[in-house]
């Protein structure tokens, strides 16, 4: 199964959102997230799912953030 046809079974069941850039299009949220995040103290924790465009992205990624690592499931 190619990863976009993975993707599009997530959309298709409501499970998760289209792929988003968060440098061009920031943190996919609702008004009230963003509202509550901004003034009310809130920390919403919105996951995001890096897609590499080659092994040696992958690699390069990995060794300069940490939690690429660390979050790996087991």
């Amino acid at each position: 199964m190619e990863a976009s046809e993975w993707i599009k079974i997530g959309i298709d069941n409501g499970w998760c959102g289209p792929p988003v850039c968060y440098t061009h299009d920031g943190l996919p949220m609702s008004e009230g997230e963003e509202e509550e995040s901004f003034f009310g103290g809130e920390d919403p924790c919105i996951h995001i799912i890096r897609m590499y465009e080659s092994e040696d992205q992958r690699e390069a990624v990995e060794d300069y953030h940490s939690p690429s690592n660390w979050r790996k499931p087991l």
